[in-house]
């Protein structure tokens, strides 16, 4: 039996509803799950149309911050968009740093901005920022982190309004829509059947003949560099399927460990400033780079530059690289992939690429307390299970997780280098367990945890299965060790005095598991404990900020300037 949602839609189809409703709905019909965000008195009526609809699930943040990085995180590993709401004034604000990630990493967010009633706009309305009389102007700030913002001044804007920034969004970063109250509580008349709004052109895949003849004219002599545009597409098969029918060593920026199988033939490691000198070695020996789905910035691309200046560089993804490059422009990476390895066709006689481990770098031995921290990345490594995803925040601890540690088996790896924010991964880890359903880990320093730790009380609140891993060396460890390298370490402003802050968070957050670890064997104990529990756990690692991380510039070698180091680091 035909019901009316069985019939054609036409024009006159329409139904009265408001205009958040009308919003919630299109949202679900995109395939939005949550929308991650924090209340407040101009965002209400939308977490009405949230509870009413039954079909989206409201997550409330304690920061708006880690309530984009938690849309950031649900986009990132779902290939999905992710949706964040805030309040109007300060709620407002907090959102511009994550934005600034999503927007730098090319992340499609969709943020949805409470602001005042129009009629109070430039009348002295608490929290304006219409831009009127002397006010701040919220178009203009969050245009520069966007790329589209509009302000909604009428329920017969909506359905173009919204259709334009999801177009936005899913051209790969952030949109904006700025809604005053009482344009969220008019009733307009809005399409009866809410079709999944596609208003983007349709994705096709370039010509790529004459790149894959050139390749196939190198074969045996081409380094691949993945970047994290791979993982996001989800075209880790026809990477590996375009490095074998080009006899190619693969590599992998650091955002993008799990773009290429850990157990790959010609696997070569991480690339840039927290990468593996096999890379450096590699291109050297190639007569053709091939950068795909990554810009190669100075974090993936340092270190790289001479060697990529005597080979011929070659790139493919939606976005050129920063590095000189011919390059093809694609939208959808997956089926440009896969065109490439159907042109350039079979192979005759294929390399036997060797299978090992990257060399890791060349760190002077640590001669400080605590846990060091390859130790406990290895640690880590032994009770990682498959289908585990790990969020990496900035800094020291980040570096030795990048470096170190081996991606699971279906898992993903995400760290944020686009702003490179202290705090992302903590709302980051949770946004991806909501989409993902799975255990996650986050790793993150103590720094990081004091900018936006306290996130955990929402991982609790939802009782959502994440880790939070946190090296606590009682210091900004990064800066620690630049004060040491680059001005002799004979000051620091960047050291704490200690925190327990497993034994702290515990004690905040009744039941919650917490764990402060001091060896490989406790560390191992901790996870093993948590793997198996139900919801969020955190992990304390004792370490100290002394401890040169796997990072370039941070090793004995020559200082950029010219300036010799010695051997532990330290200008002389």
């Amino acid at each position: 039996m035909n019901t009316p949602y069985d019939e054609p839609r036409t024009a006159d189809r329409r139904r009265s509803m408001r205009v958040v409703d009308y919003i919630v709905a299109a949202l679900a019909r995109e395939g939005v799950g949550h929308v991650f965000g924090v209340g407040g008195a101009n965002i209400e009526d939308l977490y009405d149309a949230i509870h009413l609809s039954g079909a989206v699930r409201g997550v409330v943040a304690k920061h708006e911050f880690s309530a984009t990085t938690m849309a950031d995180g649900y986009a990132r590993t779902s290939n999905r968009l992710g949706v964040v709401s805030a309040t109007s004034g300060g709620g407002a604000l907090n959102l511009v740093a994550g934005l600034g990630e999503a927007f730098a990493s090319r992340i499609p967010i969709l943020a949805l901005v409470g602001q005042p009633p129009m009629t109070l706009e430039g009348a002295g309305a608490f929290q304006d920022t219409s831009g009127q009389a002397g006010t701040i102007d919220a178009s203009r700030l969050f245009g520069e982190v966007s790329l589209y913002c509009a302000r909604v001044e009428s329920s017969l804007d909506v359905e173009r309004q919204l259709a334009e920034a999801l177009s936005a969004a899913h051209r790969g970063g952030p949109a904006v829509l700025l809604l005053p109250k009482d344009v969220q509580r008019d009733v307009g008349l809005f399409p009866e059947r809410l079709e999944q709004i596609r208003t983007w052109p349709l994705r096709t895949a370039p010509d790529v003949t004459h790149l894959a003849d050139r390749l196939r004219d190198e074969y045996g002599r081409i380094v691949i560099l993945a970047g994290d545009e791979v993982a996001r597409a989800d075209a880790r098969t026809e990477l590996g399927e375009l490095a074998r029918v080009l006899g190619a060593q693969t590599a992998v920026t650091p955002d993008a460990k799990d773009a290429v199988d850990p157990l790959a033939p010609g696997r070569l490691g991480v690339t840039g400033a927290m990468g593996n000198q096999d890379v450096v070695d590699a291109l050297q020996d190639s007569g053709v780079c091939l950068i795909v789905g990554s810009r190669l910035p100075v974090m993936a691309g340092g270190g790289l530059e001479a060697a990529m200046e005597k080979t011929l560089v070659y790139s493919v993804g939606s976005a050129s690289p920063f590095t000189r490059a011919q390059h093809t422009y694609t939208r959808d990476l997956r089926a440009t992939l896969r065109r490439l390895v159907d042109e350039i066709g079979p192979v005759a006689s294929p390399v036997l690429l060797a299978q090992r481990d990257p060399t890791p770098l060349d760190v002077p031995a640590a001669e400080t307390s605590g846990l060091h921290y390859r130790d406990a990345v290895n640690a880590i490594a032994t009770v990682l299970p498959a289908g585990v995803d790990v969020f990496a925040d900035a800094g020291n601890a980040c570096a030795a997780v990048v470096h170190h540690l081996p991606v699971a088996v279906d898992g993903r790896f995400v760290v944020a280098l686009g702003m490179g924010g202290m705090g992302y991964a903590f709302g980051a880890a949770i946004g991806s367990a909501f989409s993902r359903e799975r255990r996650t880990i986050a790793i993150a320093g103590d720094g990081a945890f004091f900018a936006h730790g306290l996130e955990i009380h929402t991982a609790v609140e939802y009782d959502v299965p994440v880790t939070f891993v946190v090296f606590n060396n009682n210091a900004h460890a990064m800066c620690v060790t630049r004060e040491q390298v680059y001005f002799e370490g004979a000051y620091s402003y960047s050291r704490f005095r200690p925190a327990h802050i497993a034994a702290g968070v515990g004690k905040l957050l009744p039941g919650l598991p917490s764990y402060t670890v001091e060896s490989s064997s406790a560390l191992m104990d901790a996870l093993q404990a948590t793997m198996g529990s139900p919801g969020p756990a955190v992990i304390e690692v004792s370490c100290d900020a002394d401890e040169l991380p796997p990072f370039r510039a941070f090793l004995p070698t020559e200082h950029p300037t010219g300036t010799s180091l010695s051997r532990h680091g330290v200008r002389r």
